[in-house]
């Protein structure tokens, strides 16, 4: 027996190729995969790509060699500890990018919007259900917001498989007067009017005297704006937007969440130059008495554009700056918290020492150290300054400009994942998949330092009749030549020149 123990160890003396082998297949499957996800996800620039992927396949290789004999034991075993970790990096690797794309995919995916539509009684009214009301009268808006309200009839239609009878009317006012004196029992209301019917003197306590026996959703999908062809550059980054492109900001605080149809009280175009490493940010006070793109030159506060919208806001701003608005980033109050919070809190900028109205949180004039929640109490402050919505809309900026230069640290590798949770939950953007892909190739292949210039447009206090309202509100209104000045500046930045802060 033992004469054919040393025959085997002498005609097999380095032992077997098997288990080599199969870690040899094993670690190369799993870095097939992760070449392919990062060619896939056009996010690392050709000069990053191809070494790494030379990298790992020389890695591979030299583990194949220090794992092709079992009888080197102490080779064997130090490949076989080596290709464990690598097995593991590459898988980590592979499930951060899934996350990653998965992320981008589903925040820049989104086309449609929802209008929540509510039917509405007073508070003491009996009806639980749409069978309570099945043989009452509905009262509508006879122009203001049709679409949603033809939407809604329809819905109403089917599911009570009848055709309820409708009572149209004029102006908000009318409307909700008529629920108010039981001309008719129940109102079918976009629910984001509640807080234009809100600002109106009298009706302050609307959503004390009445209630949502039910809601419908109707859903509508996004125009895009039409903008001009961009020149063909030759990259992938140029050749969607011309080296440079206009973001609408939209900050929204909707009861019925991310897609629905809300007012925007924070209205930002950022104006980018991926050449110049520049980005101009423009903000709009909320109640800019401007003509909305849907009211047939009737002027409203700008904020009333997003009840219309995310299209309507675009386009309004497009008509008011006479530029084209290419893609829109629209972010739930939530969302500033959230984010804030995932990056592990920023450094803003205040202009003033204030205390919010919103938790009573102090910020000195300098620089402020906040977490989420005091950032949104930041960005959402107006009743503590003299200007109002113009020093909420500078600070506004100010968060924006702290969480650029956070996001571009290095600190946030260590916070991925919190941050595209937070990303995923509460943003959505009109942005290609491929354009954010090439940006952040971009910036990855040249490194560079992006600077942030801010420009808030004034304007004078008035009273006027908006569009979406039916009485006389407070409204601004512009200032034409603070107007002039940021459409020079976007020209300036769109055109390639380098600007300095006004």
């Amino acid at each position: 027996m033992e004469d054919s123990n040393n025959t085997q160890k002498r005609a097999n003396p380095q032992g077997s190729a098997l288990p080599g082998g199969i870690i040899t297949g094993l670690l190369s499957a799993v870095m097939v995969v992760l070449d392919v996800m990062l060619v896939r996800s056009a996010l690392l620039p050709m000069k990053f790509l191809a070494p790494v992927m030379i990298l790992l396949l020389v890695l591979v290789a030299l583990l194949g060699v220090l794992t092709h004999r079992t009888g080197r034991t102490g080779r064997f075993a130090a490949g076989t500890v080596v290709s464990i970790l690598m097995a593991i990096i590459m898988i980590y690797g592979i499930i951060a990018l899934s996350m990653l794309t998965n992320t981008l995919n589903s925040i820049t995916t989104v086309s449609t919007e929802v209008t929540h539509v509510g039917v509405y009684v007073l508070t003491d009214d009996e009806a639980d259900t749409l069978n309570d009301l099945e043989t009452d009268t509905f009262g509508i808006l006879s122009e203001l917001d049709r679409t949603s309200t033809d939407g809604a009839i329809q819905q109403l239609n089917e599911d009570l498989d009848t055709e309820i009878a409708t009572e149209e009317y004029d102006s908000l006012v009318q409307l909700v007067d008529a629920l108010y004196s039981q001309e008719c029992r129940a109102i079918l209301l976009n629910s984001a009017y509640l807080d234009v019917i809100a600002e109106i003197e009298g009706y302050e306590d609307i959503e004390d005297r009445i209630r949502e026996v039910t809601g419908l959703e109707v859903e509508e999908v996004v125009e895009e704006p039409v903008t001009q062809e961009p020149e063909e550059t030759g990259s992938a980054l140029t050749a969607e937007t011309g080296s440079a492109f206009t973001l609408y900001i939209s900050g929204i605080d909707s009861r019925n969440g991310l897609k629905a149809k809300s007012r925007s009280d924070v209205n930002i175009l950022a104006t980018v130059n991926t050449e110049t490493h520049q980005v101009l940010l423009v903000s709009t006070p909320r109640d800019y008495y401007v003509p909305l793109s849907i009211s047939n030159g009737v002027k409203d506060k700008l904020t009333h554009a997003g009840i219309y919208g995310v299209s309507v806001s675009m386009d309004t701003l497009a008509m008011l700056y006479d530029v084209d608005v290419d893609y829109y980033f629209r972010v739930s109050f939530e969302g500033f918290e959230d984010i804030v919070d995932a990056l592990g809190g920023v450094s803003v900028y205040s202009e003033y020492t204030f205390t919010s109205s919103h938790n009573g949180q102090t910020f000195v004039e300098g620089y402020n150290y906040v977490n989420g929640e005091q950032a949104l109490a930041f960005a959402r402050e107006r009743y503590a300054f003299a200007t109002g919505d113009r020093q909420r809309g500078k600070n506004q900026m100010a968060l924006i400009q702290a969480i650029i230069k956070k996001a571009l640290s290095p600190d946030i590798l260590v916070k991925y994942a919190s941050i595209l949770s937070a990303v995923e939950d509460n943003f959505e953007t009109s942005l290609s998949y491929d354009l954010i892909a090439a940006l952040v190739s971009d910036q990855l292949s040249t490194g560079a330092e992006w600077e942030v210039i801010t420009y808030s447009v004034d304007g004078s206090n008035g009273s006027a009749v908006p569009y979406s309202m039916s009485t006389t509100a407070y409204v601004m209104i512009p200032d034409e030549e603070t107007v002039a000045t940021a459409k020079e500046l976007m020209q300036a930045v769109l055109n390639g020149e380098v600007i300095s802060q006004p």
